[in-house]
């Protein structure tokens, strides 16, 4: 038995395999629990399928690279998958729980308040649902200080983000821990408020219904649209935030950027928020004045301007865009 902590999953659909993936290969036994009582001929293709998934994912990763393929037999091993029969004994010796089941409230209240009566006192429960707030769960948890959500972004295995959202009665000393586990199997935990559409989410649903808003207003095709992305929004935002951005450039080329587009496209989704106002006003524009979004003060920055635009010719040589000048 591994000396690293055994990790309980509630669920062995996508979700609860993709972090069964992400945790076997750091090396923690990770258990798939099925919720649905089944007869044993149903259990057991749902056993190969979610085993036969994760043993596929293992075998790509291989060919990208990312691990030998003799090592796939050795990281298998540490993934299994449990009748819900069974649930409390697999719970009783855990060390951390994610919910994945579907995203319905008196569900996932069931599977995760069961869940809280098996496994010790301080054992972390964490959901992973995209649209519900944990609020809203952590009436079904005993000891809910020790709940929160922990969102994935799929694929789980590859992407580094997690997005932790604490609720009201969650012990800050559990986020700390869910954190640096998290940060010891490689992820990149970044923490929020319990809001509708966390980060991620939020913001990409704001690009996606745009880009498809410019498609449907024959403003460009799909694909012209996609390339600009590719090689120039997701290009720049792969080196720099996007409120780094926003001080890169300064926040009053933001807010008379969006001034204009308010009144060019007649909608006010280009409204620029007050918090820009606020900054402007306060004389935090961004790297010219040595604030913005962020504290640039003390900061040698030209070498940071070097060292982000270092990072943007890497991006170049990824996409076999950089090219030697020409001198004759």
């Amino acid at each position: 038995m591994s000396a690293r902590g055994h990790i309980a999953c509630l669920g062995a659909g996508r979700m609860g395999r993709g972090i069964a993936v992400a945790f076997a290969y750091a090396g923690h036994p990770v258990t798939m629990i099925d919720i649905k009582p089944r007869t044993a001929e149903e259990f057991a293709k749902l056993e190969r399928e979610a085993l036969g998934e994760v043993r596929a994912t293992f075998a790509s990763l291989a060919r990208l690279g990312m691990l030998q393929a003799a090592d796939a037999d050795r990281l298998m091993a540490r993934v299994t998958v449990a009748p819900a029969s069974e649930s409390s004994e697999v719970l009783g010796q855990t060390t951390l729980v994610f919910e994945g089941v579907p995203e319905i409230v008196d569900l996932k209240r069931e599977v995760l308040g069961a869940a809280s009566r098996a496994v010790g006192p301080d054992v972390i429960i964490a959901s992973t649902t995209s649209t519900i707030l944990v609020d809203d769960l952590s009436g079904a948890i005993e000891k809910p200080e020790r709940f929160l959500n922990a969102h994935w972004l799929n694929p789980a295995y590859l992407i580094p983000l997690i997005e932790i959202s604490p609720g009201k009665a969650t012990d800050p000393e559990i986020t700390a821990r869910l954190k640096a586990l998290l940060e010891g199997i490689g992820k990149v935990p970044v923490v929020c408020a319990a809001t509708p559409g966390f980060i991620v989410p939020r913001i990409q649903a704001l690009a996606m219904n745009e880009a498809a808003r410019m498609v449907g207003e024959g403003v460009a095709s799909a694909e012209e649209i996609d390339k600009a992305i590719r090689y120039g929004f997701g290009f720049r935002y792969a080196v720099l935030g996007l409120l780094e951005f926003i001080d890169w450039g300064g926040g009053d080329i933001l807010y008379y950027a969006s001034r204009y587009l308010e009144g060019a496209l007649g909608s006010e989704r280009y409204r620029a928020p007050d918090v820009i106002e606020r900054n402007m006003a306060e004389g935090r524009i961004g790297l010219r004045t040595g604030a913005g979004f962020l504290d640039y003060s003390g900061m040698d920055v030209a070498a940071y301007r070097e060292q982000r635009l270092g990072a943007l010719v890497e991006m170049l040589r990824h996409f076999k865009l950089a090219r030697p000048p020409v001198v004759d």
